[in-house]
C-alpha cells in the first residue's frame, strides 16, 4: 500500500532585490515550494502557468509594472481573484497600506520583517486558503445532492 505525501504548498516570491530573494527562500524553503519571480510581468506569467500556487509574497516598488499593479490585475482574473496576497514592502506610510489592501491585499508586511511574524502570518493564509476551498467543495457537494433530490 503506498500513501502519497499531501502536497507543499507552492508560493511566489516577488521581489527585484536578489539579497531579498535569498533571504526569503532561506528561511521558506524547507516547508514550501517556492517560485520566483524578479518583475511584475514575470509573476503574473507565473501565475498563469502555475495554477497550483496558494500564495503570493509582493515587494510593492519593481522597476516597470509595480507590485500594486500586479495586485489589481490578479484581482481583476477570474484564475487568480481568490490568491492570498501578502504585500512584503519597504512602504511603510499609512497611504501605502490602505491602498495595498484597497486593491486587494489580504495582508500588508514592511522590511525589514520579522521572520516568526512572517511566518505565522503565511501559515495563516495557507490555512484560510484551505479552509476556502474546503468549504467550495462541501457547497459543491450539496448542490450536487440538492439537484438528484429536487
Amino acid at each position: 500500500m503506498t500513501s502519497t505525501a499531501p502536497r507543499r504548498p507552492c508560493l511566489l516570491l516577488v521581489d527585484d532585490t536578489p539579497a531579498n530573494i535569498q533571504i526569503l527562500v532561506g528561511l521558506l524553503a524547507a516547508d514550501y515550494e517556492l517560485k520566483v519571480a524578479t518583475r511584475g510581468a514575470q509573476a503574473l506569467q507565473i501565475c498563469e502557468k502555475t495554477p497550483q500556487l496558494d500564495l503570493i509574497l509582493l515587494d510593492v516598488m519593481m522597476p516597470e509594472m509595480d507590485g500594486y499593479e500586479v495586485c489589481r490585475r490578479l484581482r481583476a482574473n477570474e484564475a487568480t481573484r481568490e490568491l492570498p496576497i501578502i504585500f512584503l514592502t519597504a512602504k511603510t506610510e499609512v497611504d501605502d497600506v490602505v491602498r495595498g489592501f484597497e486593491l486587494g491585499a489580504n495582508d500588508y508586511v514592511t522590511k525589514p520583517f520579522r521572520p516568526p511574524e512572517l511566518l505565522a502570518r503565511v501559515h495563516t493564509h495557507l490555512l484560510v486558503r484551505l479552509q476556502q476551498r474546503e468549504i467550495a467543495e462541501k457547497n459543491n457537494e450539496l448542490k450536487e445532492i440538492l439537484q438528484i433530490v429536487s
